[in-house]
């Protein structure tokens, strides 16, 4: 049976209904957008959650056209919603503008983005701009299409393309403007966000706050940004962010809508493992799924109907927040960080005004910037005075690979670079104690998510030794009549041989049975034959006990 392609990577609304792609209906968006009737509305979401999708549904709907843009619309909600509504259709000039672009390297190379999206855009007018009566207007008008402008013109340059849309229209202009703090974020990981600041609050302070010809305004992004820091004195402006009820159910899938393309793919029997790797986002008191991850894993079933699950969001980004919220952590955050991986919750303060140079200055800070970005989703909030606390949880089994994943990286790379010869001389010199000692000085270190099992004990020590010099390092390799935990072998039987069989106490009490368990283990099981076999004849045999932090070695 032919069913509709899946529009993995389609933002252009135009281009998705032209085409023929599965469509999920968010047109009740535009309703809300006349009903309330912000004449400035930033809407804070995760990433690939939808906003740039929106924001072309919202610019075909009101936009005004030489040709009838009905049809994109025809069998969707907005249509049904009454006069009210498709009567605003196709009535407005609409400047639609892109920041994703100025994600550079350099401000000179953010700023080129920015004069090549705004030639864009005045192209895209250029035909009715015929009609400007001003001809110096008409000049500075073709200075921008063709790049021309100087660089402070910029500041005022979506303004003035309001200002001559006004003018040879006579409506009031349609300001859209997706993935504001993209330049931001990216200026502040690459060292000049006080420049990118200054040039994106000056783009919006004409264009939004002195604008006359301004009917209303769309601003999406991931963060709200202080107004201090870019919306200085912007009264006209309203915040919905994913603490807030209205809107809720626009940005990614409701239950209802997941339901519905999994039985339009024939996919229903994989309804809960698509709940449990995508679902659990909280936008208001509405839950949602990730869209972006919930189409790749449908259409990843075109072939196969048991492929795997995916961290498909994960992928979409350095994940650059929780490395620094890791590299950074303390013993009591480290500790929070286990219990959330381990499926449990913290509570923090909530403040919705962020910027980027505050995201350093306290933890919690860094937890605002994991909450406001989809990392952690909230359970329940209560109010102390003038402080909203949110109790907080990871989403789902995707983004707890996120926090995995960011947690074994850094602790290679900093395994890499720690000068450990303190152990391995301990360990090949027969140095139980002190083997022991520098082993619990790295696990308070370190940052467990395995819920302290032998896995996690067994990852960290072959991590812990893996730079040990000439010695080659074995992990459950059989020998004997089983296969011990961890072997080092130096490549000449004239050298030393290891043998280290680890064991997790439930106790601290317990760890030196524990350790006296392994030991006896590696002579039941007979782990030195092999090597005796080979010629190693210099052989230690270490029973090595863990119980969460600390670590005994016999």
């Amino acid at each position: 049976m032919d069913r509709k392609p899946l529009p993995i990577g389609v933002d252009d609304f135009k281009k998705l209904i032209d085409t023929g792609y599965y469509y999920v209906d968010k047109t009740l968006f535009i309703k809300d957008l006349i009903d309330l009737k912000g004449e400035v509305t930033l809407f804070t979401r995760p990433r690939r959650f939808g906003k740039t999708l929106n924001m072309s549904m919202v610019r075909y709907f009101f936009e005004k056209s030489e040709t009838d843009q009905t049809y994109l619309f025809e069998g969707m909600k907005i249509l049904e919603a009454g006069e009210k509504y498709t009567g605003e259709m196709g009535k407005y000039p609409v400047i639609t503008l892109s920041l994703k672009s100025m994600k550079q390297a350099s401000y000179a190379d953010a700023f080129y983005c920015l004069k090549e999206e705004v030639a864009r855009e005045y192209k895209r007018h250029l035909v009715a701009m015929e009609n400007l009566e001003s001809e110096e207007d008409k000049e500075k008008y073709y200075r921008f299409a063709n790049r021309k402008a100087a660089p402070e013109e910029y500041l005022t340059a979506v303004k003035f393309l309001s200002e001559c849309l006004c003018a040879v229209s006579g409506s009031k202009t349609v300001i859209l403007i997706d993935e504001y703090d993209v330049p931001l974020e990216n200026a502040y990981f690459n060292g000049f966000y006080d420049r990118m600041a200054t040039l994106v609050r000056s783009l919006f302070e004409s264009a939004l706050k002195t604008n006359e010809t301004l009917g209303f305004a769309v601003v999406t992004g991931c963060l709200r940004i202080s107004k201090e820091s870019i919306f200085t004195g912007l009264n006209n402006l309203s915040i919905v962010s994913i603490m807030d009820k209205s809107y809720a159910e626009h940005f990614g899938f409701t239950q209802a809508e997941v339901d519905q393309i999994l039985n339009y793919y024939e996919l229903y029997e994989n309804k809960s493992s698509v709940r449990t790797w995508y679902d659990g986002y909280q936008f208001g008191d509405t839950e949602v799924y990730n869209p972006w991850s919930v189409l790749n894993y449908v259409n990843s079933c075109h072939r196969d109907k048991n492929s795997f699950m995916k961290p498909y969001w994960s992928n979409t980004s350095s994940n650059s927040i929780v490395r620094t919220l890791v590299e950074q952590a303390d013993i009591s955050v480290k500790q929070e960080i286990e219990a959330l991986i381990e499926g449990k919750t913290i509570t923090k303060p909530i403040h919705e005004d962020i910027t980027y140079d505050d995201m350093n200055s306290t933890q919690d800070n860094l937890w605002n910037f994991l909450f406001f970005t989809g990392y952690l989703k909230k359970i329940s909030e209560y109010q102390e005075g003038e402080t909203i606390y949110v109790e907080m949880a990871i989403p789902n089994s995707e983004v707890r690979y996120v926090y995995k994943n960011t947690v074994l990286r850094w602790f290679e790379e900093k395994t890499e670079y720690k000068e450990l010869t303190p152990l391995y001389e301990s360990i090949l010199n027969g140095n139980r104690e002190k083997m022991a000692q520098i082993l619990s000085e790295n696990l308070m270190e370190t940052i467990s998510f395995y819920d302290y099992q032998e896995s996690y004990y067994h990852g960290f020590l072959a991590g812990m030794l893996k730079n040990i010099g000439n010695y080659i390092v074995l992990s459950n390799r059989e020998s004997g009549k089983g296969r011990p935990d961890i072997l080092l072998k130096y490549p000449s039987v004239r050298g030393k041989a290891v043998i280290i069989e680890i064991k997790v106490a439930k106790t601290y009490q317990e760890m030196e049975a524990k350790c006296d368990e392994a030991l006896r283990q590696i002579e039941e099981q007979k782990y030195e034959e092999e090597l005796r076999q080979e010629g190693y004849s210099d052989i230690l045999k270490y029973g090595v006990a863990f119980y969460r932090k600390e670590c005994m070695v016999k």
